[in-house]
């Protein structure tokens, strides 16, 4: 998902590139080391560093503490020997990235800093008669955070529970989203509402993409070279990590998982395939095997379920069911990707907490003989209800930590005597 601007090749070029680099570095590390320690990994200069800290703090872009602002889950730091630098951090005034988790049935807003610490601004549950009328509510929603944190807004990360192509949902959860382009109504509306001149990028991305994104960066999958996520919520997607980044496809759709025959099942699924895994092991399945419909918060239902099932036996059943079709299909993927390791989140990582030893043994029985003695470990998240949307607020930082993201932020007024 990051883009490379190409090489520099004048000086200025050289300083913008390198003010990205430092920036990205702080970005990437969450603001865990010191200014020695991102001189070393970057192959800086000390004076260069120095010089490059300075103009990024006087920019309102970092500041620098005596200390790291707070360990992020999965970033691990070794110390150097020596006195310890200043500790580049997010600038109390600097730049903020807003992520939306969409739903079908409720939406979440937060804003996210330099060094991935966030807050959650607002969450709603669906008010609206339509789908339509929901997005409205977003933006409304969206302009009034703009307002409150006015330039510091850089852009603004959209999770869809849809594949999506140039910011259109093609296959949404709610037949009045199709085909429409999110990016563009939310990016409107919200710079009509808010009044801000200039507005800011809208970004979209399939929320079970930007979950496994999320953990690579900050997450239980961060360092692994192949990665297998799964994120299951009213359906069931993921995505392959290589390296970090999402293998996405040609057209940006991969990972719909959920739409694969891996349970064995054969009924006909919302999506025009038939015997789809989401059938099985999804909210949907979880709540049909309980004998639930499917009004309502669909995800708190199954969560319900859940965690009724050590008292109830209907629940336990269900989940037990959920749990073996969840292992078979986990254990398809494995042979058909190969990952060093498989990241759950949503629903994946509840039943697996929930159910380990009945999801364990579908998993192995349905690996390849040779796989067995060495499975890939299932990881639960360790972002929980963040996952989504920390992958949303990556897609912002990715297109602003670069020479020309950097160029379009506001320059802090000069304090006069």
């Amino acid at each position: 998902m990051r883009k490379d601007e190409g090489a520099a090749t004048t000086s200025a070029e050289l300083r913008a590139h390198n003010l990205a680099r430092l920036l990205r570095a702080v970005h990437d590390n969450a603001g865990q080391l010191t200014r020695a320690e991102l001189t070393r990994q970057l192959s800086l200069a000390r004076g260069t560093a120095t010089v490059l800290v300075r103009e990024l703090a006087g920019r309102e872009l970092i500041e620098e503490l005596s200390s790291p602002a707070g360990a992020r889950a999965g970033v691990t730091v070794p110390r150097g020997r020596g006195r310890p630098t200043g500790v580049p951090s997010a600038h109390p005034r600097g730049p903020v990235a807003l992520a939306i988790d969409l739903r079908d049935d409720s939406f979440t807003v937060a804003a996210f800093e330099l060094t991935g610490r966030s807050a959650v601004l607002d969450r709603h549950e669906r008010q609206a008669s339509s789908g339509t009328g929901m997005l409205a509510d977003v933006a409304a929603r969206l302009a009034i955070r703009r307002r409150e944190f006015g330039d510091r807004v850089v852009g603004i990360g959209v999770a869809v529970p849809s594949p999506v192509r140039g910011g259109t949902m093609v296959q949404p959860t709610l037949p009045d989203w199709q085909g429409i382009d999110v990016t563009g109504l939310l990016g409107a509306t919200s710079d009509e509402e808010s009044g801000v001149a200039n507005g800011c990028p809208v970004l979209a991305g399939n929320d079970a993409t930007l979950a496994g994104l999320a953990e690579a960066r900050r997450g239980v999958l961060r360092g692994f070279s192949v990665a297998l996520h799964l994120h299951v919520a009213t359906g069931i997607g993921g995505v392959l990590l290589a390296g970090g980044q999402p293998v996405t496809g040609a057209h940006g759709s991969a990972g719909e998982f959920g739409h694969m025959p891996l349970a064995g099942g054969h009924e006909p699924c919302r999506c025009g395939s038939s015997g789809c895994w989401e059938l099985d092991a999804g909210a949907r399945g979880l709540l049909r095997a309980a004998g639930l419909g499917e009004q309502g918060d669909r995800m708190l239902a199954a969560e319900e379920v859940i965690a009724a099932a050590a008292t109830d036996p209907g629940c336990g059943q269900a989940l037990a069911k959920v749990a073996g079709a969840l292992g078979r299909g986990i254990g398809a993927l494995v042979n058909a990707q190969d990952p060093e390791v498989i990241g759950l989140s949503g629903l994946a990582a509840e039943v697996y907490q929930a159910s380990p030893d009945a999801v364990r043994t579908a998993y192995l029985a349905a690996l390849m003989r040779f796989r067995r003695d060495a499975p890939p470990a299932l990881l639960p998240s360790t972002l929980g209800d963040l996952g989504a949307l920390t992958g949303a607020s990556e897609l912002v930082f990715d297109a602003f930590l670069t020479p020309r993201g950097l160029a379009a932020w506001r320059v802090p007024a000069q304090k006069t005597a």
